[in-house]
């Protein structure tokens, strides 16, 4: 009995799967209409518990409001999860779904691939994922009053999870149990991408609902990414993009990106860009490339070691006061003698790179030619005849500072 049933079904497997897929186009539009009630629900309930919880108010007990709030919250996770499985993916299977859904089970599978490699990464990630996805389908429905609403909500989650996203790759590159770990290029990689994400998706909303008064200082530095970031980019352009996404993260990730991790992604950024001058051939394309260093350098000095605290040695902390003194002299000449003022910075910068290479163990010696070929233009380098005659051999002279 059972190889006959085997092989009827087998049989008439063409017409069972017709007749599968027919019900399943039929009631894929009621799944989407249930879950959409679901979700709707689950977000109204959120949203309210939400509010309730940040509110300052003595008839409110705080843990408790907290419990009900994230009692609520994952319930919300589950609804959208819920959605992706039994709809999304469904509409995909018996290809009815349209391009974005197509993407969005993408991203889904994207995510949930980091659940056995990097669980932690993958928590949060899923969570922002889902609130994405039902954020992209408010915004969808234009219902202006429900978007507002939300906004508050939506913010402040991914404030949280962006902060213990960053988190996460703060704890492995601040992991020296290896010498040398290959694996470390990739998480700055994703901090950088993180931190552009974070700002393109949610300071942006800040900005334009004026959620948040502390932003107010890096809006200048926000238009100057947005300007950075517009059509193709290049090597020199990336590295200066991710120069003004450093800047924004010491105001806004102070403790998710701590000063040692972004000292770390500094130091990163000015490996490569000195790279990128001694391999650029084409003159006016290795200016710019210089000049994005040079500004680099001044970030890195200015922006994070001026706030540093404590040093691997105080010989390196006396130094770097030494430089500190020296620049805020120079500094200033800025409002009587500007071209003075750049003239004499670039000096000290270039001096101050050019002691960290010769002591570090990478072979910098195209750069170094090329700093001292700046400081003998600046006339802060003189510059002896390449070669003298003794005892009838050339012996070439080195420029002497």
């Amino acid at each position: 009995m059972e190889e006959r049933s085997l092989r009827i079904t087998g049989a008439d497997k063409t017409f069972f799967n017709k007749i599968t897929n027919t019900l399943t186009r039929i009631l894929i539009p009621t799944k989407i209409g249930i879950n959409g009630l679901l979700i709707s629900m689950k977000r109204n309930n959120v949203i309210k518990t939400f509010e309730n919880y940040i509110q300052d108010n003595d008839n409110y007990n705080k843990e408790e409001m907290e419990k009900k709030y994230d009692t609520s919250y994952e319930a919300y996770l589950s609804s959208l999860d819920k959605y992706v499985m039994d709809s999304i993916y469904k509409k995909v299977k018996n290809n009815t779904a349209s391009e974005y859904e197509k993407n969005a089970l993408s991203r889904y599978y994207e995510v949930t691939s980091l659940k056995e490699s990097e669980y932690i990464e993958y928590k949060y990630r899923k969570q922002k994922y889902l609130i994405e996805l039902d954020y992209e389908g408010i915004k969808a429905e234009g219902k202006e009053k429900l978007i507002e609403k939300y906004n508050k909500f939506y913010v402040s989650k991914m404030d949280t999870l962006y902060k213990s996203i960053l988190k996460n790759y703060s704890i492995k590159v601040a992991d020296n149990t290896n010498a040398y770990d290959s694996t470390k290029e990739w998480i700055y990689t994703k901090i950088f991408h993180t931190l552009e994400e974070y700002i393109q998706n949610i300071l942006s909303i800040k900005i334009e609902t004026n959620y948040d008064e502390g932003i107010k200082d890096i809006v200048a530095e926000y238009e100057k990414y947005e300007s950075c970031a517009v059509g193709k980019l290049d090597t020199r352009d990336t590295i200066e993009k991710n120069m003004i996404l450093l800047s924004i993260s010491r105001k806004l990730f102070t403790h998710s990106l701590p000063l040692i991790v972004a000292e770390q992604c500094y130091e990163k950024l000015l490996k490569d860009a000195r790279i990128l001058v001694q391999d650029t051939k084409i003159a006016t394309k290795r200016e710019r490339a210089y000049s994005m260093l040079i500004n680099l350098i001044e970030d890195y000095n200015v922006k994070l070691l001026s706030t540093k605290v404590y040093w691997d040695s105080p010989k390196v902390r006396d130094e770097y006061k030494a430089f500190w003194n020296r620049y805020q002299e120079i500094t200033k000449l800025k409002e009587t003698n500007f071209i003075e003022y750049i003239k004499q910075k670039e000096i000290l910068f270039i001096k101050n790179d050019m002691k960290k290479l010769q002591e570090g163990k990478t072979d910098y010696t195209k750069i170094l030619k090329y700093y001292k070929r700046k400081l003998v233009d600046y006339g802060a380098m003189k510059q002896i005849k390449d070669s003298c005659k003794s005892k009838g051999k050339y012996i070439k002279v080195k420029e002497v500072a």
